[in-house]
């Protein structure tokens, strides 16, 4: 059973996680052969102020 791991900062809609997992799920599909039932897609979602690039939070990345 594939399990595929993103790890993403919060904000995006449920409609967008739904489309990203979904499409995950049908590369997998393609790329292993495997049944679209076994393939597991979790996302993980961080707040901007706890994680960083660089050294600078990714809530202080882009404001200008």
């Amino acid at each position: 059973m594939p399990e595929i791991v993103v790890y993403a900062v919060e904000g995006r809609s449920a409609e967008q996680k739904k489309k990203l997992m979904a499409g995950i799920t049908e590369a997998v599909v393609a790329s292993f052969g495997v049944e679209r039932d076994r393939v597991v897609v979790s996302i993980v979602e961080t707040k901007a102020d706890n994680k960083a690039r660089g050294g600078v939070p990714f809530s202080e990345l882009n404001k200008s």
